[in-house]
């Protein structure tokens, strides 16, 4: 029994290590140049690259500053690519842009790559650096001596512009400011508008025109709604035909109409506006968008209506007669 048992721990270390293997042997990694020779100072793109299956959890190497002689200018982001042909793989590519400044022939070493199941390196690449060429067969010439170029009234301007600016600013502000002051009209003493004196119907449609732009029903808040448009009708009830309609019910303000001059039609659209505003402040009623408007229209309505009518006589004019 003891020695079936070690004969299946060993067979299972076998297995493991072949999955562990044959994992390993599912990424492959590369190391690519852009270009394999390049002039003294220019530069090329190294390409690190893993192709793999999806969700492989790999770690590239650092690649930061340089390597050897050749250095690291710049570093793109990952590159994460899908292969068409088998959706389960994936390519990962590390870009960087390289350069060198001295001439020769240098190997990149190979790269190493982490996994779970172990590493994986790239192979390795050569990069030639070469000299730049000169023609010799062409004649060497002097170095030209500067030239002398006039320096005239408009490049002196051009050069100091913003000064010129600000002194012809402050030129004009002073003499604005010199000017105002010669000019200014005599203080006579402050003029006192006074306020066009406006009517309780004027009021009262002011408010309820405000009352409209605050779009209270708009925003669900229909019962203040209400509450506020038959505020602004009891305030001017109790204006138009001194009543105390603050303090009585809707039943009340009726019975304190009855001996009003009140036209029977305005009658009836204010007892549809207050009834209205009751079943929504005290049975939690839910108008429709329409009857909102509606209301806001009868209120209006109702006041231009009920407005007092002022009378103007004419002025009679009396020729005198002559004697």
């Amino acid at each position: 029994m003891k020695r079936y048992f070690d004969y299946r721990i060993v067979l299972g270390l076998l297995l493991l290590c072949f999955t562990f293997n044959a994992n390993a042997q599912d990424i492959h990694a590369e190391a690519q140049l852009g270009k394999f020779s390049i002039p003294i100072g220019d530069q090329t793109i190294l390409r690190i690259s893993a192709h793999m299956p999806v969700k492989t959890d790999i770690t590239f190497p650092q690649v930061v500053d340089s390597i050897g002689k050749v250095k690291i200018v710049k570093t793109a982001k990952p590159d994460t690519a899908i292969d068409k042909d088998n959706k389960t793989l994936v390519t990962i590519t590390h870009t960087y842009t390289i350069t060198c400044f001295d001439t020769g022939v240098y190997v990149l070493p190979q790269f190493t790559l982490h996994t779970k199941t172990g590493d994986i390196k790239t192979g390795t690449v050569t990069l030639q650096v070469t000299s730049v060429k000169i023609d010799t067969t062409k004649a060497f010439y002097d170095i030209k001596q500067p030239l002398v170029v006039s320096y005239t009234f408009w490049d002196w301007l051009k050069d100091h512009w913003l000064a010129v600016l600000i002194v012809l600013a402050a030129v004009t502000i002073t003499a604005g400011v010199v000017y105002y002051y010669k000019n200014k009209p005599k203080d006579t003493g402050p003029v006192i508008k006074a306020a066009p004196i406006l009517g309780d119907d004027v009021i009262a449609i002011n408010k309820l025109n405000a009352l409209r732009d605050k779009k209270l029903w708009q925003q669900n808040e229909v019962k203040l709604y209400y509450i506020e448009l038959t505020d602004i009708l009891r305030e001017y009830l109790e204006k138009r035909y001194r009543i105390t309609a603050h303090e009585q019910t809707t039943d009340e303000i009726f019975e304190s109409l009855i001996r009003k001059d009140l036209p029977s039609e305005s009658r009836n659209t204010l007892r549809q506006i207050l009834t209205l505003a009751d079943l929504v402040k005290f049975a939690k009623e839910k108008p429709s968008a329409i009857e909102n408007e509606q209301a806001m229209e009868n209120a209006i309505s109702f006041i231009v209506q009920t407005r007092p009518v002022v009378v103007v006589k004419p002025v009679e004019n009396k020729e005198e007669l002559p004697k």
